[in-house]
């Protein structure tokens, strides 16, 4: 019965390109805020809606921008720019850009989309804007800084005002941003906020963005249902994490695109080298790296690259450690703050959409319920199942029983994180080889692998280009710099043998462990040898002690004298 009354896309009176283009990507009917949001925003009313992770939210304000400015291109006849997206990080206006794109594949000439959220190439973005777009995609600081530069005017003509993620905006920090582009606005426009939480922070937007909104919390859990969702807990502490991931990973164990969550960014790199000793491919995504190489790193984990994406959240970013010493702990060891430049508009817990994702692993259990869900969020999207999988140590128990409890109201009290069951004594071998290689891995490693990673965008950068042209030499010391501290990499530890593999798994794993290369044979030729059987006898005799035995400098015994 729920089926029958669902309203389908061609009976919201969409455009026929949006339709064809809807048909296209394949989206056979809309999703739960589709299905309610698109109709209010149609209507022209403001719209505060709460959605979780992964349910469409993103093509439920879009879808209503595109069908607002085709309307408008009937009634007017000068080039404006319509509507303004607000996002706070830019992997997110990134995503937002490709699925406005996606949607107008047949309306791409009446309607237009850039994405000015990079701070590299400000004349371009000027260029651009001087055409006027009719949507521009932004973070709230470059798009503040366009206005204040007069690349784009809004006063007059602007339509639509959306904020995606509404309560990050104001803990990345962009609070004085809203309120001082509120003003280059016009005094009437149509508003959305969209958000994955009510948090304090998005009733606060809410009274400076929206005039009497219409607030759609749906009645649906944070995360996907158990049938789609699994989620597992394992007790571990630091010295078998990294031993049980190996084991996970090289038994199959794991299957699927995986996404690791740790806690700070030089543990990314960590865990990649130490992956990398066993043959494990993997790329990490941080915010300290360029947008382009973000962008970069999730489109290729998206088309199947990469198999695993190592990740820290911008929680990490907050604390020098990583939020797992006390403030007491932190003054007491007089703890420095990193002085590493960390781009404030980046953020991979949340935002960012990773495609085809099969599995969530918290390698470091998440500070907070919040990024717990977020981190959760990234895995079975739509109607695709996945896991979440987390190592929680002793001291992480009460972070653990939290999150247990908030996920459990909304399955009526039923137990949410299951206990994952694996015998580590069965694999001692692998704890063997994973401690060595885990302490291979220094920090001097760590940290000549972070230089040689901004070494070679230096070199890729475009920008860069033409000013090595006009001086070589100072591309050739930049080659010839010393050579950097890597991990070695030790060919053996990617085959694992029989003996190490768990007694129920040698008949079943057998065939789906790589086997080590065979080694080349000579090529033996039937063509007799001139002196072979020569030689053939004198190995014989070598390969003999008896025979090859010599008694140096021995004289014979002088004869019994007769006298």
């Amino acid at each position: 019965m729920a089926d029958e009354k669902k309203v389908m896309f061609h009976e919201m009176e969409l455009d026929d390109r949006i339709l064809k283009t809807i048909s296209q990507l394949g989206w056979a009917h809309p999703t739960l805020i589709q299905e309610t949001a698109i109709p209010l925003l149609l209507e022209g009313k403001d719209v505060l809606m709460r959605a979780r992770t992964g349910s469409g939210k993103t093509a439920a304000f879009a879808i209503p921008a595109i069908q607002k400015i085709l309307n408008l291109k009937n009634t007017t006849s000068h080039q404006c720019i319509k509507a303004l997206i607000l996002s706070p990080s830019k992997e997110l206006c990134g995503q937002i850009a490709s699925v406005i794109n996606n949607l107008t594949l047949k309306c791409a000439r009446e309607v237009r989309c850039i994405d000015i959220s990079s701070s590299a190439d400000t004349h371009i973005q000027k260029s651009l804007l001087l055409d006027k777009p009719d949507i521009v995609v932004a973070t709230p600081s470059r798009a503040l800084a366009h206005l204040k530069a007069n690349n784009m005017r809004l006063k007059d003509d602007l339509s639509l005002l959306v904020v995606d993620e509404a309560d990050l905006v104001f803990s990345f920090g962009y609070e004085d941003e809203i309120k001082e582009l509120l003003g280059h606005l016009p005094k009437i426009y149509q508003a959305v906020l969209a958000s994955a939480t009510l948090s304090d922070d998005v009733l606060s937007l809410k009274k400076i963005v929206l005039r009497n909104p219409v607030t759609l919390k749906l009645e649906e859990p944070e995360l996907a249902p158990a049938s789609q969702l699994q989620h597992y807990h394992l007790f571990a502490e630091e010295d078998d994490k990294a031993a049980i991931l190996y084991a996970l990973l090289k038994l199959n164990l794991i299957r699927g695109k995986s996404i690791i969550f740790v806690r700070t960014v030089d543990r990314c790199y960590k865990l990649k080298l130490y992956l990398e000793q066993f043959k494990i491919s993997s790329c990490v995504l941080n915010s300290e790296l360029p947008a382009a190489v973000r962008c970069l790193s999730v489109e290729q984990f998206n088309r199947g690259r990469y198999q695993i994406i190592v990740a820290s959240d911008e929680k990490a970013l907050e604390k020098p450690d990583g939020g797992m010493l006390a403030g007491e702990e932190i003054g007491s060891k007089k703890r420095q703050k990193s002085k590493r430049r960390k781009d404030k508009e980046s953020g991979v817990s949340r935002g960012i959409d990773f495609q085809h994702v099969s599995n969530v692993i918290n390698f470091d259990f998440p500070l907070d319920v919040a990024s717990y869900v977020h981190r959760a969020g990234r895995t079975a999207r739509g109607n695709n199942q996945g896991s979440v999988l987390s190592f929680v140590s002793i001291r992480e128990k009460p972070l653990m029983h939290a999150v247990e409890e908030h996920l459990s109201r909304g399955f009526k009290g039923q137990q949410v994180l299951q206990k994952y069951e694996f015998a580590l004594e069965e694999v001692e071998g692998f704890r063997y080889r994973s401690r060595d290689a885990w302490r291979a891995v220094t920090r001097v490693a760590v940290r000549e692998a972070r230089l040689k990673e901004i070494k070679q965008e230096l070199l890729n950068c475009r920008k860069l280009q033409g000013y090595f042209e006009e001086n070589p030499t100072d591309l050739a010391a930049l080659k010839r710099d010393k050579a950097l501290h890597t991990v070695r990499v030790q060919p053996q530890l990617a085959h694992v043998p029989e003996y190490l593999l768990p007694a129920a798994l040698r008949s079943e794993q057998g065939d789906d462990v790589e086997a080590p290369p065979a080694p080349k044979k000579r090529k033996q030729s039937n063509k007799p040898k001139f002196g072979s059987a020569k030689r053939h006898k004198y190995q014989a005799r070598q390969s003999d002690p008896l025979k090859s035995f010599k008694v140096k400098n021995m004289t014979q015994p002088a004869a019994p004298s007769t006298a």
